[in-house]
């Protein structure tokens, strides 16, 4: 019986672009600007190495992060912000990878109106060579301050439409030329079970964008326990890891300078957990490493010791999540809530973690993180008017 044709080593590329915030879908024109930009550049600069096959933006590369900074009433920022997949944004980049010949995965925040009305998601998809859409998936851990749905706020209503297996949730695209890819982001990748998961479905590279400070910067190593959590997660589960970082950020569209939110530290992991490719600079920068399918399939398939997934003994484990910790279904039937509110929700899940004896409380107890909301309050009206003065 034949095997599959062989793939040929080629060049993956990350993209830190500089992001303007957003007040409204057009402004997203900007930023997508900037992107056509750095597709040229990266594309010009580092094919002349080897063929770049795979081009990954990172989070807010094309809707920014105007939501979660300012608590955007999510209802409101679903109708009014953020994009439908497919819409004249993706069509944009799809001529883009037409162009160039190569696969383009991106983050943005997009709708998903057969799923449920009235709610964005932080979407992950894959466009292809031929401009087609041909993977999309969810964000399905968001960190305190994202205002995002995930499949788990709508789990019962998901579940109806993908099923409960791993596929539903962790979806990975096979294709005959740059390997079997897998996407999750940024608040993802800090559970191992996501890119096990994106694992036992196939995945040999996996798209991870983005991660904030202080976890850039935590530790003696450059790009922190972001780096050190995107290594271990390459090497527990033989496979690539492509992670571009978030550019600086113009907050508002009157703000005189951006803030490196991220740090830099965009990198590409191999699949025996080296660093092949790092960069430094997050503003306008790539990072590119070559990308051998070949070499990880034979790693996988020839290696009786350091191949750690064969030897994964599931029962073990099943038990230990028979019960819940996080909430499912907040966000079903109720409008997803404010920074404030969700704060409340984590507190409880830490109560029920003391409760079952995961957690052991300190001697004694002292106030915890808390939402403060920016000088002159939140008040989506008056924030949203700093664009519509922008815009003259």
């Amino acid at each position: 019986m034949s095997g599959p044709e062989p793939i040929a080593p080629y060049m993956a590329v990350g993209l830190s672009t500089i992001v303007h915030g957003i007040g409204a879908r057009r402004h997203i024109t900007r930023n997508l600007d900037t992107i056509e930009d750095a597709i040229h550049a990266a594309v010009s600069t580092i094919g002349i190495n080897m063929p770049v096959k795979l081009i990954a933006l990172a989070e807010g590369a094309l809707t920014g992060f105007t939501d979660e900074i300012f608590d955007l009433p999510h209802v409101w920022a679903a109708r009014d912000l953020f994009i439908d997949i497919p819409g004249p944004e993706t069509d944009r980049l799809a001529a883009l990878a037409r162009h160039y010949g190569t696969y383009l995965v991106v983050q943005c925040k997009a709708r998903w109106p057969e799923i449920v009305p009235d709610r964005y998601f932080n979407v992950l998809f894959v466009i292809s060579p031929d401009g087609e859409i041909v993977h999309r998936a969810a964000k399905n851990h968001v960190w305190c301050r994202e205002r995002s749905c995930t499949p788990h706020d709508v789990y019962d209503r998901w579940v109806e439409v993908f099923g409960d297996g791993i596929d539903a949730f962790y979806p990975v695209l096979r294709t005959p030329d740059i390997g079997n890819i897998g996407t999750i982001c940024c608040s993802d990748g800090e559970y191992p079970e996501a890119v096990r998961a994106l694992a036992l479905n196939g995945a040999e590279v996996v798209y991870r964008p983005s991660e904030a400070v202080p976890m850039t910067q935590a530790g003696p190593d450059p790009g922190g326990t972001w780096l050190l959590q995107n290594r271990a997660h390459a090497h527990f589960n033989s496979l690539y890891m492509v992670c571009p970082n978030v550019g600086p950020v113009y907050v508002t569209p009157d703000a005189r300078h951006p803030y490196d939110i991220a740090g830099g530290h965009s990198h590409i992991v191999d699949h025996l957990g080296a660093v092949i490719a790092h960069t430094v600079s997050g503003a306008n920068s790539f990072v590119a490493g070559i990308v051998d399918i070949e070499a990880l399939r034979r790693f996988r398939t020839m290696n009786l010791n350091s191949n750690w997934l064969k030897d994964l003994r599931t029962e073990l484990f099943r038990r230990m999540y028979d019960h819940p910790v996080h909430p499912a279904n907040l966000w079903l039937d109720h409008d997803p809530t404010g920074h404030a509110d969700i704060d409340e929700i984590h507190r409880a899940t830490i109560r029920h973690l003391i409760d079952r004896g995961s957690y052991t409380p300190p001697a004694h107890a002292a106030p915890g993180a808390r939402y403060i909301p920016p000088p002159g309050g939140d008040d989506p009206a008056t924030l949203l008017g700093r664009w519509a003065d922008a815009d003259g």
